[in-house]
């Protein structure tokens, strides 16, 4: 009888235990993920995905995985469990969907090296607020009235130092190229800074530092972390898209050819009107440069994945993203896809002529309008488009100019890009130059 007592005594403790739990798994949501692997525990399957490749693909590990699970699959890639996108719909949710389903989110040691402060990591108001400071500072506006001639004149600095028949590092003039540019920037800074704390600063000056002081409240550390970042976003990538187009464009004669014909017609025209620096007019007229450029960075993929993090649980094409997972949208993988590029592997700068930039494979001979493809996003996407990449543009259509003008030039020894997964050339890309 005591027994029968206690076990009543205890019953509705007992049921409202289980009923607890009842509740509980009812409400902690069953997700449907993607298929995947997660790999070795603790460091996942980091090592296989960023093991080297050539960068006219998506590695071996990506193909894969895609093979295997399709263009959407889990991972556990730096330490976190990972939704990993090579479809172009996706990718274009994620990064439209910017702070409000999905939020930018790389390693720490990022923010270790550019700073608390760069554009790169931060997230929300003050992201917005750099970005638009920078937007300001970029415009076409700026463009076309000071950084074209700056451009121009920093590019023409590093052309006429190459001696003819020589071999060199590709990659590395295209780095010294971009490097004058910066160096002449960080100078104009460093006048500003000093003009700054002697009094004298000019508030009409129009640099960036001017335009940050004049039109913002940031403070000096914000500042500089500013400068440092867009400094580093745009140094690496542009260098490595010029060595890029350098070496694309020698298997494609045809490229070349068509190359010069338009800077000729411009250079012809610019010696008749007694012009000798380049003018906004003749970077618009620089149609097929603009489609070797968007070819080059589509086939090249300089950025080839980007840090997202879902901010709450979201449900794509039935897949479940759980809340807190880390997100990849791979850029590489829709630039090379098939489906979306006809023979993606090859280097075609027609194809930017045609039907809106997808399935293009011929090389015409007459110019068709320059169009793009909804699926090409070199540069990101969504409010966190690159602030430079009309700048990055113009720098790469001004080199193009002066190298086809001025040069011929060919491949020293085999070389070719990797994927580290930033984008490389191990021997540096050798290449030897003679003058026309």
């Amino acid at each position: 009888m005591p027994n029968t007592e206690h076990i009543f005594l205890f019953l509705p403790s007992i049921l409202s235990l289980i009923l607890f739990f009842i509740l509980i798994k009812r409400k902690r949501r069953k997700f449907n993920l993607p298929p995947g692997s997660m790999g070795w525990p603790f460091i996942g399957e980091t090592i296989g995905y960023l093991k080297p490749y050539s960068a006219i693909s998506v590695g071996e590990f990506m193909q894969q995985h895609i093979s295997r699970y399709g263009n959407i699959y889990k991972s556990n890639l730096f330490g976190e469990k990972t939704i990993v996108s090579a479809d172009a719909g996706l990718n274009k949710f994620i990064l439209q969907n910017e702070g409000r389903l999905f939020e930018c989110s790389y390693p720490r040691s990022i923010g270790g090296i550019l700073g608390k402060w760069s554009m790169l990591v931060l997230v929300g108001d003050m992201h917005r607020d750099m970005r638009v400071i920078s937007l300001n500072f970029l415009s076409n506006t700026r463009l076309r009235t000071h950084l074209l001639r700056e451009v121009e004149k920093h590019t023409l600095l590093v052309l006429s130092s190459w001696k003819e028949n020589c071999v060199f590092s590709a990659q590395d003039e295209a780095k010294k190229s971009r490097s004058t540019i910066l160096k002449f920037i960080e100078k104009k800074m460093e006048e500003r800074m000093r003009k700054l704390k002697e009094g004298k600063e000019n508030p009409e000056e129009d640099d960036l530092l001017g335009s940050v002081l004049k039109h913002s409240n940031l403070s000096t550390e914000q500042i500089l972390d500013l400068i440092l970042s867009l400094l580093f976003a745009g140094h690496e990538t542009t260098s490595v898209a010029i060595a890029l187009a350098i070496y694309f464009l020698p298997g494609c004669p045809m490229a070349i050819q068509q190359l010069r014909e338009e800077h000729h017609e411009i250079a012809r025209a610019k010696k008749q009107s007694g012009e000798m620096e380049l003018t906004w007019d003749d970077y618009k007229k620089m149609e097929f440069t603009q489609c070797v450029i968007s070819e080059t960075l589509r086939l090249g993929n300089v950025v080839r994945f980007l840090h997202r993090k879902a901010l709450k649980d979201v449900r794509y094409k039935g897949y479940d993203i759980p809340c807190g997972w880390k997100v990849l949208p791979v850029i590489a993988a829709v630039h090379l896809d098939p489906c979306l590029f006809g023979h993606p592997q090859h280097f075609n700068p027609w194809r930017w002529q045609q039907n809106n930039g997808t399935r293009g494979t011929t090389y015409p001979t007459a110019a068709a309008p320059v169009t793009s493809s909804n699926n090409f996003m070199p540069f990101g996407g969504g409010p966190r488009l690159c602030a430079g990449s009309e700048l990055a543009k113009l720098e790469m259509a001004v080199f193009i100019h002066h190298l086809v003008l001025n040069y011929q030039w060919v491949l020293a020894d085999n070389d070719q890009a990797f994927a580290f997964p930033f984008v490389d050339f191990p021997k540096g890309l050798p290449i030897r130059v003679l003058k026309t």
